[in-house]
């Protein structure tokens, strides 16, 4: 029996999910939570095989929520679900360390074999998702070469190293608030900007440093000195 945990603030996409999987023996619905920091609770009592996340709820996002299960290294798989199919949500869900990526208009079949492939330890990601990471994993290539580059410059002259990955002002303040624990809600009141805008700037910094969660993020910040 796989264990399933829905997180959504909408009660009737929650119970449309729950009523989907009645007739499904494999799967079993074991708690819910209307938002992100109710999630992280619930998750970590019930240790769920798989969490089924929105990306926008308030108090704390999808993404943000599943950075935090990967951070307290809680062994849940997470698929997101999501109206939208940009690469800006897809590439940060996955940089955050979500297992997949379900759309909401995926029909019955297609949110089964999301389920299946995801327990059994794989990743999915559905319609024009797959085109998007295959995009993502061209670009990878550049990145990678620019990160030597950078680890050779920073061998050469530690005065280099505060600012490697060319952080604009705006990026380095993200940064060092998002290491300290911040959310983007939290970040955007700081800052006195969007949270829109917390999440684009977020994205830009963890791309251009080559970092998959918050947790890899501060790693790589305190190996270069960028926060003190």
């Amino acid at each position: 029996m796989v264990s399933i945990v829905l997180v959504d603030d909408h009660f009737l996409v929650r119970d449309g999910i729950r009523s989907l999987l009645e007739d499904e023996k494999e799967y079993e619905v074991i708690g819910e939570a209307s938002n992100g920091r109710e999630a992280i609770d619930v998750i970590q009592v019930l240790q769920p095989d798989i969490v089924i996340c929105d990306i926008r709820m308030p108090e704390m996002s999808g993404i943000e929520t599943v950075e935090q299960l990967t951070a307290l290294s809680v062994s849940s798989k997470t698929i997101m679900l999501s109206m939208h199919d940009s690469d800006e949500y897809i590439l940060q869900s996955i940089n955050a360390g979500a297992d997949g990526y379900l759309l909401k208009d995926a029909g019955k079949e297609e949110f089964l074999k999301a389920l299946s492939t995801v327990s059994k330890g794989n990743k999915y990601f559905s319609g024009d998702v797959s085109s998007i990471l295959v995009k993502n994993l061209i670009n990878k290539g550049t990145e990678k070469r620019s990160e030597e580059k950078i680890v050779k410059q920073t061998t050469e002259s530690k005065n280099l190293i505060h600012n490697p990955f060319d952080l604009t002002k705006r990026e380095n303040q993200v940064l060092k608030l998002a290491v300290s624990g911040m959310t983007n809600k939290d970040i955007a009141a700081e800052l006195n900007i969007s949270k829109r805008t917390t999440e684009v700037h977020r994205f830009n910094l963890m791309k251009k440093m080559v970092v998959k969660n918050v947790l890899e993020l501060s790693k790589k910040a305190r190996k270069y000195n960028m926060i003190s």
